[in-house]
């Protein structure tokens, strides 16, 4: 038995509404006690015991849309530097993507990512299973045996699924395994050759547009399927005003749906790509500082569930080309909470509700053990400062990849320390 004790934290946990100074004891990797109660929790002699003025503690991130390298990737990323890049950053749950190569759509590639996360990884790993074969979205996978191998969602990575039926089958068949779909709404032909926001800058950088509508027919048309099949929906990260309205209604309609917004689409905009950077080339793709304040009180609101950081890691042979022919994708498991912070700085979203969005909703709609600091529950926790000042310098990033949307930039508050089952796995 081993036992710890993090002292005078201000914690802060949506699950509970706790959000109060007091202290945290760990006891063998679970939470005894928190909050105030725990004052008088008796602690055994031999606890490591920890001062913790002037920092929160708040419930390890939980970030349900990484993508990773390995395996076939492994340049870009591996699981274990995902691992460390996300324990840097917070996040002690990750959900991995199944765009690997080859394709996690079997229940054998299922078992090499948690065979692999167990003996490498510092966080925890939990791998989405492919929702067709191959992501071609022809041929559904064997959804059952997915999910009973380990997987925690099934999704069509960067794809969306463009047929209609095979759409309709697949959502059935989650249904009834009772499990959630998450998907990409980019219609491939509607955004054929665009790869920034249509609209006036993109025309002044003379690039081809992405309109919007690329993202909101599929949405429309994944609600319709989902109303019909009454099955589990999670829009993977919108990015439109008009897609939050979308999901707003479908709620409201009583439709079990949830939709995530990546951090780059709440803090950037088209113009940050200035001179043709491409670790701006985002998909979907950034737009209008009027849409991004729109897509903050969407959060703030709860039209959007979740944040995400669309993690993608990239090489420099597939990023320093010209814009036009880049990789879309930028690294943010490491800036995910110090990005989100500032929409708490600003006054724009609530410090409980921004941490809802960062873990206890994606928890929650993963069935996750995780994202609460309640009684019992494994303690993966993070301690960050709020108002330390920091600048991302490319030297510090952790990831393999340094395709960082937050190259050079400025950040108040930083993860001081990640706790994974009440090990210190990242220390600043």
């Amino acid at each position: 038995m081993s036992s710890r004790v993090l002292q005078n934290v201000r914690i802060v946990d949506p699950s509970t509404g706790m959000d109060e100074v007091g202290d945290i004891v760990i006891v063998d990797g679970r939470i005894e006690a928190c909050g105030t109660e725990a004052s008088g929790f008796p602690v055994p002699a031999d606890a490591e015991v920890e001062d913790c003025d002037g920092l929160i503690a708040i419930p390890g991130l939980v970030d349900a849309c990484v993508h990773i390298g390995e395996p076939g990737g492994e340049h870009r990323e591996t699981i274990a530097s995902a691992s460390r890049a996300a324990a840097a950053g917070g996040v002690t749950s990750i959900i991995m993507m199944p765009d690997t190569d080859p394709v996690i759509d079997d229940v054998a590639l299922v078992d090499f990512v948690q065979r692999l996360a167990r003996d490498e990884a510092i966080v925890r790993v939990y791998p989405a299973a492919a929702l067709t074969k191959g992501l071609a979205g022809e041929e559904m996978t064997e959804v059952g045996l997915l999910l009973d191998a380990g997987a925690v969602m099934l999704s069509n990575g960067r794809h969306t699924v463009d047929n209609p039926a095979v759409m309709r089958r697949a959502m059935t068949y989650a249904r009834d395994f009772g499990t959630v779909i998450a998907v990409a709404t980019q219609d491939r032909q509607l955004g054929g050759t665009g790869v920034m926001n249509e609209g006036l800058f993109a025309s002044w950088l003379g690039l081809p547009g992405i309109p919007r509508e690329a993202e909101i027919i599929p949405l429309e048309r994944d609600l319709r399927l989902a109303a019909l099949t009454r099955s589990r929906y999670h829009a993977m990260s919108i990015s439109v005003p008009e897609s939050a309205d979308i999901i707003r209604a479908a709620k409201a309609r009583g439709l079990d749906v949830t939709a995530g917004i990546s951090i780059n689409h709440l803090t950037l905009n088209e113009t940050d790509i200035g001179e043709y950077r491409t670790f701006f080339r985002l998909s979907p793709p950034l737009r209008t500082e009027d849409d991004r304040t729109a897509m903050v009180a969407a959060l703030a609101d709860g039209a959007i569930d979740i944040i995400v950081s669309a993690h993608d890691p990239q090489d420099v042979d597939t990023k320093r080309l010209p814009f036009a022919d880049a990789e879309n994708g930028a690294i943010g498991l490491e800036t995910l909470l110090a990005a989100a912070l500032r929409l708490y700085h600003s006054g724009d979203v609530p410090l409980m509700r921004l941490i809802d969005a960062l873990s206890t909703r994606p928890a929650q709609i993963l069935g996750l053990d995780a994202g609460t600091l309640k009684t019992g529950a494994r303690a993966d926790i993070a301690l960050i400062d709020p108002e330390y000042p920091w600048v991302l310098s490319k030297d510090d990033i952790v990831s393999m990849s340094k395709n960082s949307a937050f190259e050079d930039a400025r950040f108040t508050g930083k993860v001081l320390q990640t706790l994974v089952a009440g090990v210190t796995v990242y220390r600043n």
